[in-house]
């Protein structure tokens, strides 16, 4: 039980990945509006904890996905289960004995029966919005910006086409080659082209710079933790990447990006439809998110598309203000085709 004085505790169980993260922002953001005398407990995987903090304002607790949570975080006043629809989740967040619970309806958790349905093809952020909406507690979709971290940057990256080749699994990673022929064209177009990378994908960030005819030093791919990666990502002039969490920081930092969608439809994980100063690309087709060779649909994308998509962004002028369309540039020589099998 939280100590005497501390105050009632409002704790929430989102242990999952970045993206997870930042599009659950506009319902945390609600959440702490709703419950202002609470203490905001946030349960999430140590290594988004500095940009959680910075996202939402919460207090985080290091939690592992499905793991029992840590004993802060037990005997809350208002536990809310914003990780999934249960069973799982919703059996570790009750063996935290909260006083109250907010989630999905799971007819394998009788005591869930009070929430609404879950909606497999809805939008991950409006699925976190309307779970609050059904108990009261109104939250906006849109507030999904989040500040931009205070960090220096090198002068390179200012208004750059920061290109994040790799994704958590290879169903969403289009090969290097194709982003190569992207870096290339978007130097002979005279942009700065940086290149960056989670954890791990060092060698594919080099293997891109090294297609495309780029300095080892622009690429950033294992040089940077979350934080110093968003502060990228902020003064970025656009961002390439596929579906993956740097695409979210993207749209929470206002930073106009194409966004190559496989496996998954971009109706549920891609920029809301409002944000016109994204593009997401998508063959139309659907696979398995977690396929161990590149998706078919996200291979249909070619790479004229592509630098079409980016061609078509507004400039970024500063932070949460873009131009309606494109400044003059560099006209682009035809683009090479990518190796065969690329």
């Amino acid at each position: 039980m939280s100590p005497a004085g501390e105050g009632p505790r409002l704790v929430v169980l989102r242990a999952l990945g970045l993206g997870d993260l930042l599009t659950a922002v506009p319902a945390l953001r609600a959440l702490r509006e709703r419950f202002p005398g609470h203490r905001p407990l946030l349960a999430v995987p140590a290594p988004l904890a500095p940009l959680a903090r910075l996202a939402t304002g919460f207090e985080v607790a290091d939690a592992a996905p499905l793991a029992p949570l840590p004993g802060e975080l037990h005997g809350a006043a208002v536990a809310v289960n914003l990780h999934g629809r249960g069973p799982q989740s919703h059996r570790v967040l009750l063996a935290a004995r909260p006083r109250r619970m907010l989630w999905f309806a799971n007819p394998e958790v009788p005591q869930s029966a009070e929430g609404p349905p879950w909606r497999e093809e809805e939008h991950e952020v409006l699925r976190w919005c309307r779970l609050l909406a059904h108990y009261g507690i109104p939250a906006d979709p849109r507030r999904l910006e989040i500040p931009a971290p205070d960090l220096p940057v090198p002068p390179e990256a200012h208004g750059a086409t920061l290109i994040h080749p790799g994704a958590a699994s290879p169903a969403r990673r289009w090969p290097p080659e194709r982003w190569a022929v992207i870096a290339r064209a978007e130097r002979e177009a005279n942009r700065r082209v940086v290149i960056t990378g989670g954890p791990g994908e060092e060698e594919l960030g080099h293997r891109v710079a090294a297609l495309a005819g780029l300095p080892a030093g622009s690429v950033y791919a294992g040089r940077t933790d979350l934080l110093q990666l968003a502060a990228l990502v902020a003064v970025a002039g656009r961002v390439a990447c596929g579906d993956t969490g740097i695409a979210h920081l993207a749209t929470a930092l206002s930073t106009p990006s194409v966004v190559l969608f496989g496996p998954t439809s971009p109706s549920r994980w891609g920029p809301p439809p409002d944000r016109r100063h994204h593009r997401a690309l998508w063959a139309g087709t659907t696979g398995d998110p977690h396929g161990r060779t590149p998706d078919p649909g996200l291979l249909r994308i070619g790479s004229a598309e592509v630098l079409r998509a980016l061609d078509a962004l507004p400039e970024k002028l500063h932070r949460g203000c873009t131009l309606g369309s494109k400044s003059a540039r560099t006209t682009r020589r035809p683009v090479t085709p990518p190796p065969s099998g690329g």
